[in-house]
């Protein structure tokens, strides 16, 4: 085990990035350069801890089958989300900070992340396959969480909201923990896609014992603290950077999702050119799904506790974009199998998602 962890250079590197930044902040804070610099180098730093992220989250992947694995990256990806949420809601005071990265993850997962993937794929496969009831019960989900969560405040009273934001945590966490037992329990096998060629067919199925899961899960946690505790710096330089260049602030919201996707986005992308449609399937709409789920909850116990405000409710233009988002998903994720047509409408989709963000 000692020689596994000496081979875990990103977790030194983060280790000693974590302490140098912690020293040389303040002085990297006071000037425009510092901001930049310090804004690119711990990013590309969280982006290097992520690919150890996504690691450990295959090798659990691996060692305990589907729809384990992506449940577990999806639940890591959330974690780092609500995490950076917290600190940049404590820190700027946005009240639509989670609304905006909320958005923004789901335009990510399912436009970026889905439509690149089907690109890719359907450029080296043609169409790839999948298990329609897996799509069919994450979509019909989303509708529900979405429609509830950021549509439904528009028509909610003022002197009423506060209860029912209240009211949202415990259905959301009801629908979470019931969806989670259907997924691992109940209806597995609609998060599954076994092809007439799958090894488990024809009996040659087996478990990898040599995967040592204890060491994978807890480098997994420990990756995910230090990104926590790296992301907290990088939001003072990220604000600093978004005010001192006139920027959008919803800018801040994209880099929040991104540094959160960036390990499911990369198992995706090479899923996809391993021909394993079903599982970019899980993780685009299962991470879109975790992330309204768990982290509107998440922010609304914790802008309760701290008394800062929060806005979920969207605006007409984020409305009208999650609304095609659904809907093109709906018409292409009904038949069992994606191809270049499908991700390239997606991935136009997401075009449109970042060129909205200046106008």
């Amino acid at each position: 085990m000692l020689k596994d962890i000496s081979k875990e250079y990103a977790l030194f590197v983060t280790l000693i990035s974590l302490v140098l930044f912690t020293i040389y902040e303040h002085t990297l804070a006071h000037t425009n350069m510092g901001n930049i610099v310090g804004f690119s180098i711990l990013f590309a730093i969280i982006i290097y801890a992520s690919l150890s992220v996504a690691h450990h989250a295959e090798m659990l992947a691996e060692k305990f089958g589907e729809p384990y694995g992506t449940l577990i990256l999806t639940m890591s990806a959330v974690t780092v989300e609500v995490m950076i949420i917290a600190i940049m809601m404590l820190q700027s005071e946005n009240p639509t900070l989670a609304r905006d990265t909320i958005y923004s993850a789901i335009m990510l997962d399912i436009n970026g992340l889905l439509g690149v993937a089907a690109i890719i794929g359907g450029l080296k496969f043609g169409e790839q396959p999948y298990n329609v009831d897996s799509s069919n019960s994450y979509l019909s989900m989303l509708l529900v969480a979405i429609g509830l969560s950021m549509v439904l405040p528009h028509f909610i009273g003022e002197e009423h909201l506060s209860i029912f934001m209240l009211f949202t945590v415990v259905v959301f966490i009801l629908l979470y923990l019931v969806f989670t037992k259907i997924q691992l329990n109940n209806h597995k096998y609609f998060f599954e896609y076994k092809g007439e060629d799958d090894e488990c067919e024809s009996g040659a199925c087996h478990t990898h014992r040599e995967i040592n899961a204890w060491y994978h899960a807890i480098l997994l946690v420990v990756y995910i603290l230090m990104i926590g505790f790296l992301s907290e710096i990088l939001s003072v330089f990220m604000g600093n950077n978004l005010q001192e260049l006139g920027l959008p602030l919803t800018l801040g919201a994209v880099g929040v999702a991104v540094i959160s996707a960036s390990p499911e986005l990369i198992v995706a992308f090479r899923a996809a050119l391993d021909n394993r449609m079903q599982t970019v399937i899980n993780i685009a709409l299962g991470a879109s799904l975790a992330t309204i789920l768990l982290t509107v909850p998440a922010v609304i116990i914790i802008s309760m506790i701290a008394g800062v405000d929060i806005e979920l409710a969207i605006t007409p233009v984020q409305g009208l974009m999650l609304g095609l988002t659904l809907l093109v998903s709906m018409v292409n994720f009904n038949d069992g199998e994606t191809n270049m047509l499908e991700g390239f409408l997606h991935f136009i989709l997401f075009i449109v998602f970042a060129f909205v963000l200046f106008v």
